[in-house]
């Protein structure tokens, strides 16, 4: 009897479809490198200018993921847009520090390759970097049968950034009667897609038939970066702070000096359908509030005298708006009033 040769094909895992993957995303990454000298997609390791223009560059890296959102594109079976969603949550938290991105990386593990599903993720990371005013350089894709269900994956993103070390922004930037302003989000963004999918469980909602939450649920991250970099450029901001896990509260603590607290009135904050629709089941007050951005996406951290001028640099959408002031005070956040939800 011929004995059976074991192979890594046999085993659920195929380089062939894996390197056709590879030379997939070397075309893109022709496609799109524009000035750049460099093109190492499918080598060991990408190779990066720094740009010249820093006198003193310092280096930010970031990374993240998407968290349980992968399972509702599962569910819809569309996959284009959390591609977006991976490099906004990483690119988002570089600019905090007025870093300017400049190059992204990806790791994708899946159950078993689909090119169909991965081409459809990496057109979304491709068009994220292009708003992002950043690269995708590389990244790796690992086919891991016996770890992933069938059809289950997860993404992750990782964002390398540059600033001067004089266009830090720091929390000794803060000044007593600053200014505290939201930037609306663009939906839920990339949080609390545990609890979503939990609602939709217990109430028993097919996603597939329902147009408002196959719509929403799927929007990308709002990415700040053009908008955040040239305020950053004119100087016209003190900090300012990503609103992901952990809501307002958690994140605005993060940047506010001892001494000082960022005083919020929730009465002021504009939410969204999507929020009001997760509040009417059965979510509280707290629980919203630490779970989902409610609405503000970014906030920024200003002069009274830059207010006017801040404003001009969005898009009405994403119009800022004041929803709090720095006083003095130990607890750094106070979060006053509450939010209108209807």
């Amino acid at each position: 009897m011929k004995k059976q040769k074991f192979t890594y094909e046999k085993s659920g895992v195929n380089i062939g479809t894996a390197n056709n993957f590879v030379k997939f995303l070397s075309n893109i990454s022709s496609k799109n490198k524009g000035k750049k000298k460099f093109n190492n997609i499918g080598g060991f390791g990408s190779i990066s200018n720094i740009p010249k223009k820093f006198k003193r560059p310092k280096i930010v890296a970031c990374t993240d993921g998407v968290g349980t959102k992968i399972e509702i594109a599962n569910a819809l079976n569309k996959y284009d847009t959390i591609g977006i969603d991976l490099v906004a949550m990483s690119v988002n938290d570089l600019i905090v520090q007025g870093a300017k991105p400049l190059l992204f990386l990806d790791y994708i593990s899946i159950n078993k390759i689909n090119l169909k599903k991965l081409k459809s993720i990496i057109k979304g990371i491709t068009k994220g970097c292009k708003i992002s005013l950043c690269e995708l350089v590389g990244g790796e894709t690992a086919e891991m049968p016996g770890t992933y269900e069938k059809g289950k994956f997860d993404i992750a993103g990782f964002a390398v950034g540059v600033v001067d070390e004089k266009k830090i922004l720091d929390k000794k930037n803060i000044k007593k009667n600053d200014l505290v302003l939201a930037l609306p989000s663009s939906g839920i963004h990339s949080n609390g897609y545990s609890l979503v999918r939990y609602v939709l469980n217990k109430k028993k909602i097919n996603l597939k038939n329902n147009k408002f939450l196959k719509k929403e649920l799927l929007k990308p991250t709002k990415i700040y970066v053009k908008e955040v970099l040239n305020l950053i450029d004119k100087k016209l901001i003190n900090a300012c702070a990503n609103i992901t896990g952990g809501g307002l509260e958690d994140n605005i603590k993060r940047v506010i000096p001892e001494g000082l607290k960022a005083n919020i009135d929730l009465n002021k904050i504009k939410t969204k359908k999507i929020f009001s629709w997760l509040k009417q089941n059965n979510i509280g007050n707290k629980e919203m509030l630490k779970t989902f951005n409610c609405g503000v996406g970014f906030c920024l951290i200003i002069s009274p005298k830059n207010l006017t001028i801040v404003k001009k640099f969005f898009t009405k959408e994403y119009k800022p708006y004041i929803i709090g002031k720095i006083i003095p005070g130990k607890s750094k956040v106070k979060l006053n009033g509450k939010i209108d939800w209807s």
